[in-house]
Protein backbone atom coordinates (compact mmCIF):
# COMPACT_ATOMS: atom_id res chain seq x y z
CA UNK A 1 0.00 0.00 0.00
CA UNK A 2 1.75 3.63 -1.45
CA UNK A 3 2.19 5.98 1.78
CA UNK A 4 -0.36 8.81 2.25
CA UNK A 5 2.03 12.14 0.31
CA UNK A 6 2.51 13.39 4.01
CA UNK A 7 4.55 10.47 4.85
CA UNK A 8 6.18 10.39 1.53
CA UNK A 9 10.11 10.86 1.37
CA UNK A 10 11.28 12.46 -1.67
CA UNK A 11 14.09 12.60 -3.22
CA UNK A 12 17.34 14.12 -1.48
CA UNK A 13 17.85 17.05 -3.75
CA UNK A 14 13.90 17.89 -3.95
CA UNK A 15 13.57 17.32 0.02
CA UNK A 16 16.35 19.85 0.05
CA UNK A 17 15.11 22.66 -2.63
CA UNK A 18 11.60 22.42 -1.05
CA UNK A 19 12.88 22.66 2.33
CA UNK A 20 14.67 26.02 1.80
CA UNK A 21 11.44 27.31 -0.07
CA UNK A 22 9.79 26.54 3.26
CA UNK A 23 12.51 28.43 5.04
CA UNK A 24 12.31 31.10 3.03
CA UNK A 25 9.03 32.06 3.14
CA UNK A 26 9.14 32.19 6.94
CA UNK A 27 12.23 33.45 7.31
CA UNK A 28 11.40 37.16 7.56
CA UNK A 29 8.40 36.30 10.10
CA UNK A 30 11.27 34.07 12.70
CA UNK A 31 13.81 37.17 12.97
CA UNK A 32 11.02 39.95 12.83
CA UNK A 33 10.04 39.38 16.77
CA UNK A 34 13.46 39.08 18.11
CA UNK A 35 14.77 42.35 16.25
CA UNK A 36 11.32 44.35 17.78
CA UNK A 37 12.20 42.75 21.35
CA UNK A 38 16.07 43.24 21.13
CA UNK A 39 15.42 46.52 19.37
CA UNK A 40 12.80 47.49 22.54
CA UNK A 41 15.74 46.85 25.16
CA UNK A 42 18.45 48.20 23.75
CA UNK A 43 20.59 45.24 22.61
CA UNK A 44 24.58 45.70 21.10
CA UNK A 45 24.80 44.38 17.48
CA UNK A 46 26.22 41.16 19.00
CA UNK A 47 23.49 40.57 21.29
CA UNK A 48 20.59 41.07 19.04
CA UNK A 49 22.82 38.89 16.24
CA UNK A 50 22.87 35.92 19.17
CA UNK A 51 19.30 36.59 20.00
CA UNK A 52 17.96 36.09 16.36
CA UNK A 53 20.00 32.89 16.09
CA UNK A 54 18.82 31.87 19.43
CA UNK A 55 15.10 32.10 17.87
CA UNK A 56 16.09 30.67 14.24
CA UNK A 57 17.90 27.06 16.21
CA UNK A 58 14.88 27.11 18.93
CA UNK A 59 11.97 27.23 15.19
CA UNK A 60 14.16 24.29 14.06
CA UNK A 61 14.08 22.05 17.14
CA UNK A 62 9.60 23.00 17.03
CA UNK A 63 9.78 22.08 13.78
CA UNK A 64 11.23 18.89 14.42
CA UNK A 65 8.41 18.13 17.13
CA UNK A 66 5.76 19.01 15.23
CA UNK A 67 6.10 16.64 11.80
CA UNK A 68 8.62 13.55 13.28
CA UNK A 69 7.50 10.57 15.67
CA UNK A 70 7.47 11.46 19.22
CA UNK A 71 5.12 9.45 21.11
CA UNK A 72 2.11 11.93 21.33
CA UNK A 73 3.81 14.98 20.52
CA UNK A 74 3.23 16.82 16.55
CA UNK A 75 0.69 16.92 14.08
CA UNK A 76 2.58 15.05 11.75
CA UNK A 77 1.44 17.52 9.10
CA UNK A 78 3.60 19.61 6.97
CA UNK A 79 3.91 22.61 9.46
CA UNK A 80 6.88 25.10 10.64
CA UNK A 81 6.92 26.34 13.67
CA UNK A 82 8.37 29.30 14.69
CA UNK A 83 8.43 32.78 16.61
CA UNK A 84 4.65 33.91 16.87
CA UNK A 85 3.63 37.60 16.42
CA UNK A 86 1.48 37.28 19.23
CA UNK A 87 4.05 37.40 21.65
CA UNK A 88 5.52 40.50 20.59
CA UNK A 89 3.34 43.32 21.96
CA UNK A 90 3.21 41.69 25.37
CA UNK A 91 7.13 41.16 25.33
CA UNK A 92 7.43 44.80 24.69
CA UNK A 93 4.99 45.72 27.24
CA UNK A 94 7.10 43.63 29.60
CA UNK A 95 10.33 45.65 28.57
CA UNK A 96 8.55 49.11 28.75
CA UNK A 97 7.66 48.37 32.67
CA UNK A 98 10.87 46.62 33.30
CA UNK A 99 13.29 49.00 35.98
CA UNK A 100 16.57 47.42 34.65
CA UNK A 101 16.42 46.50 30.78
CA UNK A 102 18.47 43.87 31.48
CA UNK A 103 15.97 42.10 33.69
CA UNK A 104 13.48 42.11 30.86
CA UNK A 105 14.48 38.80 29.32
CA UNK A 106 14.55 36.64 32.02
CA UNK A 107 10.87 38.00 33.05
CA UNK A 108 9.86 36.81 29.21
CA UNK A 109 11.76 33.78 29.55
CA UNK A 110 10.70 32.69 32.76
CA UNK A 111 6.37 33.38 31.84
CA UNK A 112 7.25 31.75 28.21
CA UNK A 113 8.43 28.35 30.39
CA UNK A 114 4.99 28.39 32.65
CA UNK A 115 3.02 29.17 29.96
CA UNK A 116 4.33 26.21 27.63
CA UNK A 117 4.07 23.79 29.98
CA UNK A 118 0.58 24.89 31.26
CA UNK A 119 -0.26 24.69 27.58
CA UNK A 120 1.03 21.53 27.04
CA UNK A 121 -0.93 19.69 29.88
CA UNK A 122 -3.82 22.01 28.65
CA UNK A 123 -3.39 21.23 25.35
CA UNK A 124 -6.31 18.02 25.07
CA UNK A 125 -8.56 19.56 27.57
CA UNK A 126 -8.12 22.30 24.63
CA UNK A 127 -8.47 20.82 21.67
CA UNK A 128 -12.07 19.51 22.94
CA UNK A 129 -12.88 23.28 23.88
CA UNK A 130 -11.95 24.92 20.16
CA UNK A 131 -15.69 25.35 19.73
CA UNK A 132 -15.10 28.15 22.28
CA UNK A 133 -12.77 29.67 19.54
CA UNK A 134 -15.38 29.93 16.79
CA UNK A 135 -13.40 32.00 13.66
CA UNK A 136 -15.73 35.46 15.18
CA UNK A 137 -13.03 35.16 17.71
CA UNK A 138 -9.91 34.21 16.23
CA UNK A 139 -10.25 36.53 13.92
CA UNK A 140 -10.54 39.44 15.93
CA UNK A 141 -7.34 38.51 17.29
CA UNK A 142 -5.35 37.82 14.42
CA UNK A 143 -6.95 40.98 13.07
CA UNK A 144 -5.29 42.70 16.09
CA UNK A 145 -2.24 41.21 15.91
CA UNK A 146 -1.00 42.91 12.72
CA UNK A 147 -2.58 45.90 13.65
CA UNK A 148 -0.50 45.99 16.85
CA UNK A 149 2.73 45.42 14.91
CA UNK A 150 1.90 47.76 12.16
CA UNK A 151 3.07 50.92 14.23
CA UNK A 152 6.43 49.40 14.50
CA UNK A 153 6.86 48.64 11.11
CA UNK A 154 5.82 52.81 10.75
CA UNK A 155 8.81 53.12 13.68
CA UNK A 156 11.31 51.67 12.04
CA UNK A 157 10.28 53.21 8.60
CA UNK A 158 11.42 56.56 10.05
CA UNK A 159 15.08 55.39 11.76
CA UNK A 160 16.60 53.54 14.31
CA UNK A 161 16.69 56.31 16.63
CA UNK A 162 13.79 58.65 17.50
CA UNK A 163 16.78 61.65 19.48
CA UNK A 164 19.12 61.20 16.12
CA UNK A 165 18.56 64.09 13.75
CA UNK A 166 17.64 62.27 10.71
CA UNK A 167 14.89 60.36 12.29
CA UNK A 168 11.78 60.43 9.90
CA UNK A 169 14.11 62.09 7.36
CA UNK A 170 12.89 61.97 3.76
CA UNK A 171 16.08 59.86 2.92
CA UNK A 172 14.96 57.17 5.57
CA UNK A 173 11.15 57.23 4.61
CA UNK A 174 12.36 56.67 0.68
CA UNK A 175 14.14 53.93 1.72
CA UNK A 176 11.23 52.63 3.10
CA UNK A 177 9.06 53.23 0.32
CA UNK A 178 11.38 51.73 -1.87
CA UNK A 179 11.67 48.70 -0.16
CA UNK A 180 7.87 48.31 0.04
CA UNK A 181 7.62 49.01 -3.81
CA UNK A 182 10.55 46.15 -4.65
CA UNK A 183 8.37 43.65 -2.81
CA UNK A 184 5.45 44.76 -4.16
CA UNK A 185 6.58 44.37 -7.76
CA UNK A 186 7.92 41.16 -7.30
CA UNK A 187 4.46 39.54 -5.42
CA UNK A 188 2.93 41.01 -8.88
CA UNK A 189 5.24 39.84 -11.48
CA UNK A 190 7.28 37.13 -9.98
CA UNK A 191 6.15 33.65 -9.35
CA UNK A 192 6.65 30.42 -7.75
CA UNK A 193 9.78 30.26 -5.54
CA UNK A 194 11.34 34.48 -6.12
CA UNK A 195 7.44 35.07 -5.20
CA UNK A 196 7.27 33.58 -2.15
CA UNK A 197 10.89 35.00 -1.22
CA UNK A 198 9.68 38.89 -2.14
CA UNK A 199 9.98 40.09 1.22
CA UNK A 200 13.66 38.53 1.54
CA UNK A 201 14.70 39.90 -1.57
CA UNK A 202 12.94 43.25 -1.06
CA UNK A 203 15.59 43.39 2.13
CA UNK A 204 18.46 42.33 0.28
CA UNK A 205 18.06 45.03 -2.71
CA UNK A 206 17.06 48.04 0.15
CA UNK A 207 19.96 46.77 2.14
CA UNK A 208 22.11 47.45 -0.95
CA UNK A 209 20.57 50.77 -2.11
CA UNK A 210 20.77 51.78 1.42
CA UNK A 211 24.77 51.17 0.82
CA UNK A 212 25.41 54.64 -0.56
CA UNK A 213 23.06 56.58 2.06
CA UNK A 214 25.52 55.45 4.81
CA UNK A 215 22.74 53.89 7.30
CA UNK A 216 23.55 50.55 6.35
CA UNK A 217 26.13 48.79 9.40
CA UNK A 218 28.11 45.73 8.53
CA UNK A 219 30.07 45.59 11.66
CA UNK A 220 27.60 43.06 13.31
CA UNK A 221 28.95 41.14 10.49
CA UNK A 222 32.42 41.34 10.19
CA UNK A 223 32.35 40.64 14.24
CA UNK A 224 30.36 37.64 14.48
CA UNK A 225 31.77 33.78 14.51
CA UNK A 226 30.97 31.63 11.62
CA UNK A 227 30.27 28.88 14.16
CA UNK A 228 28.42 29.47 17.57
CA UNK A 229 25.91 27.67 19.83
CA UNK A 230 23.38 29.45 21.89
CA UNK A 231 24.22 28.49 24.96
CA UNK A 232 21.36 28.00 27.60
CA UNK A 233 20.78 30.97 29.59
CA UNK A 234 23.23 33.87 27.81
CA UNK A 235 20.83 36.69 29.10
CA UNK A 236 20.35 35.48 32.79
CA UNK A 237 18.21 32.52 34.67
CA UNK A 238 14.64 32.35 34.04
CA UNK A 239 12.59 34.84 36.92
CA UNK A 240 9.18 34.39 37.45
CA UNK A 241 6.63 37.59 37.87
CA UNK A 242 3.28 36.46 37.70
CA UNK A 243 1.78 39.85 35.97
CA UNK A 244 4.56 38.15 32.95
CA UNK A 245 3.32 35.11 33.45
CA UNK A 246 -0.44 35.85 33.33
CA UNK A 247 0.47 38.24 30.19
CA UNK A 248 2.04 35.01 28.36
CA UNK A 249 -0.58 32.51 29.24
CA UNK A 250 -2.76 34.44 27.32
CA UNK A 251 -0.73 34.82 23.75
CA UNK A 252 -0.82 31.13 25.01
CA UNK A 253 -4.14 30.63 24.68
CA UNK A 254 -4.16 32.96 21.06
CA UNK A 255 -0.73 30.59 20.00
CA UNK A 256 -3.22 27.40 20.36
CA UNK A 257 -5.93 29.13 19.15
CA UNK A 258 -4.41 29.74 15.72
CA UNK A 259 -2.26 26.96 15.50
CA UNK A 260 -5.73 24.89 15.91
CA UNK A 261 -7.04 27.09 12.80
CA UNK A 262 -3.69 26.41 11.22
CA UNK A 263 -4.15 22.59 11.68
CA UNK A 264 -7.44 22.30 10.45
CA UNK A 265 -7.66 24.37 7.38
CA UNK A 266 -3.66 22.04 6.69
CA UNK A 267 -5.63 18.66 7.37
CA UNK A 268 -8.09 20.08 4.49
CA UNK A 269 -5.70 21.04 1.94
CA UNK A 270 -2.91 17.91 2.02
CA UNK A 271 -6.56 15.39 2.25
CA UNK A 272 -5.89 14.22 5.80
CA UNK A 273 -8.61 15.72 8.24
CA UNK A 274 -7.48 16.82 11.46
CA UNK A 275 -9.67 15.51 14.37
CA UNK A 276 -9.52 15.91 17.89
CA UNK A 277 -6.39 13.46 18.33
CA UNK A 278 -4.44 15.30 16.03
CA UNK A 279 -5.03 18.69 17.63
CA UNK A 280 -4.12 17.46 20.47
CA UNK A 281 -0.78 16.57 19.76
CA UNK A 282 -0.14 19.23 17.44
CA UNK A 283 -0.73 22.06 20.45
CA UNK A 284 1.49 19.23 22.97
CA UNK A 285 4.33 20.18 19.84
CA UNK A 286 3.35 23.75 19.99
CA UNK A 287 3.68 24.22 23.56
CA UNK A 288 6.55 21.99 24.35
CA UNK A 289 8.62 23.61 21.82
CA UNK A 290 8.09 26.72 23.78
CA UNK A 291 8.36 25.47 27.22
CA UNK A 292 11.85 24.63 25.64
CA UNK A 293 13.04 27.26 23.51
CA UNK A 294 13.80 29.76 26.28
CA UNK A 295 16.58 27.71 27.70
CA UNK A 296 17.90 28.45 24.08
CA UNK A 297 16.97 32.19 24.80
CA UNK A 298 14.60 31.85 22.08
CA UNK A 299 10.44 32.61 22.24
CA UNK A 300 7.22 31.38 22.13
CA UNK A 301 7.01 28.79 18.94
CA UNK A 302 3.70 28.38 17.08
CA UNK A 303 2.55 27.74 13.72
CA UNK A 304 3.52 29.39 10.53
CA UNK A 305 0.02 30.10 8.38
CA UNK A 306 1.97 31.12 5.42
CA UNK A 307 3.73 27.96 4.79
CA UNK A 308 0.47 26.32 4.68
CA UNK A 309 -0.30 28.34 1.89
CA UNK A 310 3.18 27.42 0.34
CA UNK A 311 2.07 23.71 0.71
CA UNK A 312 -1.23 24.77 -1.14
CA UNK A 313 0.49 26.44 -3.80
CA UNK A 314 3.05 23.74 -4.22
CA UNK A 315 0.79 20.09 -3.97
CA UNK A 316 4.15 18.89 -1.99
CA UNK A 317 2.70 17.84 1.21
CA UNK A 318 5.64 15.71 2.39
CA UNK A 319 6.09 16.49 6.45
CA UNK A 320 9.65 15.07 5.90
CA UNK A 321 10.28 18.04 3.55
CA UNK A 322 9.32 20.63 6.24
CA UNK A 323 11.34 18.29 8.98
CA UNK A 324 14.51 18.84 6.16
CA UNK A 325 13.57 22.58 6.57
CA UNK A 326 13.52 22.08 10.15
CA UNK A 327 17.30 21.14 10.25
CA UNK A 328 18.16 24.13 7.70
CA UNK A 329 17.00 26.45 10.60
CA UNK A 330 19.06 24.88 13.11
CA UNK A 331 22.11 24.97 11.20
CA UNK A 332 21.20 28.82 10.19
CA UNK A 333 20.48 28.86 14.14
CA UNK A 334 24.18 28.07 14.82
CA UNK A 335 26.07 30.26 12.09
CA UNK A 336 25.83 33.64 13.92
CA UNK A 337 27.49 34.94 11.17
CA UNK A 338 24.57 34.61 9.18
CA UNK A 339 22.26 35.64 11.96
CA UNK A 340 23.91 38.91 12.21
CA UNK A 341 23.24 39.66 7.81
CA UNK A 342 19.61 40.30 9.41
CA UNK A 343 21.10 42.40 11.80
CA UNK A 344 22.71 44.27 8.76
CA UNK A 345 19.58 45.48 7.35
CA UNK A 346 18.74 49.44 7.78
CA UNK A 347 15.76 49.92 9.93
CA UNK A 348 13.90 52.07 7.40
CA UNK A 349 14.43 48.68 4.64
CA UNK A 350 12.98 46.88 7.25
CA UNK A 351 9.63 48.95 7.68
CA UNK A 352 9.19 48.93 4.01
CA UNK A 353 8.92 45.35 4.15
CA UNK A 354 7.21 45.39 7.72
CA UNK A 355 4.45 46.96 6.15
CA UNK A 356 3.64 43.81 4.38
CA UNK A 357 4.63 41.67 6.57
CA UNK A 358 2.59 43.32 9.26
CA UNK A 359 -0.48 43.72 7.32
CA UNK A 360 -0.93 40.54 5.71
CA UNK A 361 -1.17 38.93 9.09
CA UNK A 362 -4.18 41.49 9.75
CA UNK A 363 -5.13 40.85 6.22
CA UNK A 364 -5.30 36.94 7.66
CA UNK A 365 -7.53 38.24 10.42
CA UNK A 366 -10.11 39.88 8.13
CA UNK A 367 -10.01 36.45 6.09
CA UNK A 368 -10.78 35.12 9.03
CA UNK A 369 -13.55 37.25 10.33
CA UNK A 370 -15.46 36.64 6.37
CA UNK A 371 -16.24 33.67 7.94
CA UNK A 372 -17.14 34.46 11.20
CA UNK A 373 -21.08 35.49 10.22
CA UNK A 374 -21.07 38.85 10.23
CA UNK A 375 -24.65 38.86 9.04
CA UNK A 376 -25.58 38.02 12.93
CA UNK A 377 -25.67 40.91 14.84
CA UNK A 378 -23.93 38.96 18.04
CA UNK A 379 -21.33 38.34 15.66
CA UNK A 380 -20.65 42.15 15.00
CA UNK A 381 -20.94 43.19 18.25
CA UNK A 382 -18.40 40.88 19.66
CA UNK A 383 -15.81 42.05 16.69
CA UNK A 384 -16.57 45.84 17.18
CA UNK A 385 -16.44 45.37 20.86
CA UNK A 386 -12.91 43.20 21.09
CA UNK A 387 -11.22 45.38 18.09
CA UNK A 388 -11.89 48.66 20.04
CA UNK A 389 -10.64 47.22 23.05
CA UNK A 390 -7.66 46.19 21.61
CA UNK A 391 -6.92 48.93 19.47
CA UNK A 392 -6.46 51.56 23.06
CA UNK A 393 -3.20 50.60 23.69
CA UNK A 394 -2.52 51.69 19.98
CA UNK A 395 -4.21 54.95 19.41
CA UNK A 396 -4.07 55.66 23.34
CA UNK A 397 -0.68 54.21 24.87
CA UNK A 398 -1.77 56.14 28.44
CA UNK A 399 -4.94 55.17 28.72
CA UNK A 400 -4.55 52.76 31.70
CA UNK A 401 -1.48 55.11 33.33
CA UNK A 402 -3.22 55.05 36.45
CA UNK A 403 -3.27 51.05 37.04
CA UNK A 404 -0.25 49.33 38.86
CA UNK A 405 2.91 48.24 36.19
CA UNK A 406 2.16 44.64 36.92
CA UNK A 407 -1.92 44.97 35.66
CA UNK A 408 0.14 47.37 32.71
CA UNK A 409 1.64 44.40 31.31
CA UNK A 410 -1.61 42.72 30.50
CA UNK A 411 -4.06 45.70 29.68
CA UNK A 412 -0.44 47.43 27.51
CA UNK A 413 -0.98 44.81 25.16
CA UNK A 414 -4.14 45.26 22.50
CA UNK A 415 -3.45 41.77 21.14
CA UNK A 416 -3.95 40.73 25.26
CA UNK A 417 -6.90 42.59 26.03
CA UNK A 418 -8.56 42.30 22.32
CA UNK A 419 -8.62 38.28 23.24
CA UNK A 420 -9.74 38.40 26.20
CA UNK A 421 -12.79 40.72 25.36
CA UNK A 422 -13.58 38.26 22.42
CA UNK A 423 -13.58 35.35 24.01
CA UNK A 424 -15.50 36.67 27.01
CA UNK A 425 -18.06 37.99 25.08
CA UNK A 426 -18.37 35.20 22.72
CA UNK A 427 -19.29 33.07 25.59
CA UNK A 428 -22.12 35.89 26.88
CA UNK A 429 -23.74 36.20 23.45
CA UNK A 430 -23.15 32.80 21.66
CA UNK A 431 -23.20 30.20 24.65
CA UNK A 432 -24.58 31.23 28.02
CA UNK A 433 -28.29 31.02 27.73
CA UNK A 434 -28.46 30.82 24.18
CA UNK A 435 -31.97 30.11 23.29
CA UNK A 436 -32.66 31.17 20.03
CA UNK A 437 -30.50 31.98 16.31
CA UNK A 438 -29.33 35.70 16.39
CA UNK A 439 -31.25 37.43 14.09
CA UNK A 440 -29.54 38.82 11.01
CA UNK A 441 -29.10 42.51 11.07
CA UNK A 442 -27.56 45.27 8.92
CA UNK A 443 -26.08 47.24 11.73
CA UNK A 444 -25.52 46.30 15.30
CA UNK A 445 -28.01 48.81 16.96
CA UNK A 446 -30.60 47.71 14.55
CA UNK A 447 -31.37 44.28 15.36
CA UNK A 448 -34.97 44.04 14.05
CA UNK A 449 -34.48 45.68 10.65
CA UNK A 450 -33.49 43.69 7.59
CA UNK A 451 -31.29 43.96 4.56
CA UNK A 452 -33.59 46.07 1.55
CA UNK A 453 -32.56 47.56 -1.76
CA UNK A 454 -33.69 51.13 -0.44
CA UNK A 455 -31.30 50.57 2.73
Amino acid sequence: MAAHPVDEKLPALKMATSGLQHVAAMYAGVVAPPLIVGAAIGLSGKDLTFLTGACLFTAGLATFLQTLDFWKIGARLPFVNGVTFAGVAPMTAIVATAKDKSDALPMIFGAVIVAGLLGFIAAPFFSKAVRFFPPVVTGSVITLIGVSLLPVAFGWAQGPNPAAHDYGSTTNLALAAVTLLIVLLLRRFTRGFVKQIAVLLGLIIGTIIAIPFGVTDFSPVAHADAVGFPTPFHFGAPTFHIAAILSMCVVMVVSMTESTADMLALGEIVERPSDEKVIAAGLRADTLGSALSPLFNGFMCSAFAQNIGLVAMTRIRSRFVVAVGGGFLVLMGLCPMAASLIAAVPRPVLGGAGVVLFGSVAASGVQTLVRAGLEKDNNVLIVAVSLAVGIIPITTPDFYHAFPDTAKIVLDSGISTGCVAAVVLNLLFNHIGKGQEAEDVTHPMEAGEELTPAH
